[in-house]
Formats: C-alpha cells, sequence, structure tokens
C-alpha cells in the first residue's frame, strides 16, 4: 500500500516539479515573438495602451500583444496590420478571396507557427497578439 501512495503521489510531484509550465524553451519563443516588429506599428490615431507577454504553464503557450486606445475603424485597422503583417512576412490565415481584410496571419518564428491575430476595437480598445507554442497547434 505504501508503495501504491508513493507512485500515486510521487509521480505527479515529480511531473510539477520536472515537467509542468512554462520554461526555458518559452522564454526562448517569448524573446523571438517580442523582436516582431509589426507590434509596434499602430495605425494611424491609436496610442499604446500596453504591451505585454505571458506564457500558460497549463498548456505552454505563449503570448506577446499589445493594447491600443484607438477610435478607428475595424476595416482601417485590419488594412494597416494586413499591410504590416504582409511587409514583414506573415501571411493571410482568413479573409482572402472574401473582399475583408483578414485578422489573423502565420509566420515561422523560433521552431514553431506564430499566429498574429487583430481584434477590435471594441470600447476604443484595439487588441494585436502573437500566439504560439511548441506543440505547433493552430490558433486561427
Amino acid at each position: 500500500m505504501a508503495v501504491s501512495a508513493s507512485v500515486l503521489v510521487g509521480l505527479p510531484a515529480l511531473y510539477f516539479l520536472t515537467g509542468y509550465g512554462c520554461g526555458a524553451d518559452e522564454d526562448r519563443l517569448a524573446e523571438v515573438m517580442a523582436a516582431e516588429t509589426v507590434l509596434d506599428g499602430a495605425p494611424e490615431g491609436a496610442r499604446r495602451e500596453d504591451r505585454y507577454q505571458e506564457c500558460d504553464d497549463d498548456d505552454r503557450f505563449v503570448v506577446v500583444a499589445a493594447q491600443y486606445r484607438y477610435d478607428g475603424s475595424s476595416g482601417a485597422a485590419l488594412r494597416h496590420y494586413g499591410e504590416a503583417a504582409r511587409a514583414d512576412g506573415w501571411r493571410p490565415r482568413d479573409g482572402a478571396g472574401s473582399g475583408t481584410a483578414p485578422s489573423c496571419f502565420a509566420k515561422s518564428l523560433g521552431g514553431t507557427t506564430a499566429y498574429l491575430h487583430v481584434e477590435g476595437p471594441e470600447h476604443g480598445l484595439l487588441h494585436v497578439s502573437l500566439v504560439a507554442d511548441a506543440a505547433k497547434s493552430q490558433w486561427c
């Protein structure tokens, strides 16, 4: 019984101590993502409110994002980021051929595929984020 208890308690504890959560690989990916200039170029009239990066410990996906105060239209924001993204090697993931500007782009970064997503503006805030993980998940 003691052996069973140590296995039931010990293995999860070992996992949490050695394999759970974000680590050096995610830190390196975040550095690569943070260097992408597309997050720094806002549409005319926008001013940056926040820029942050985080990592989800459960799934180990990395987010690097910027939030802008912006009173312009969604279409203008999408056109701005569409031009900036394409100029920096990002590929459109949606809206192709539908007459609307894409809100999501993909690019190979840090050994995986990163996704650039533009949301808003909603309540005067425009949110631009890069998301990626080592598992090569698809985000849009």
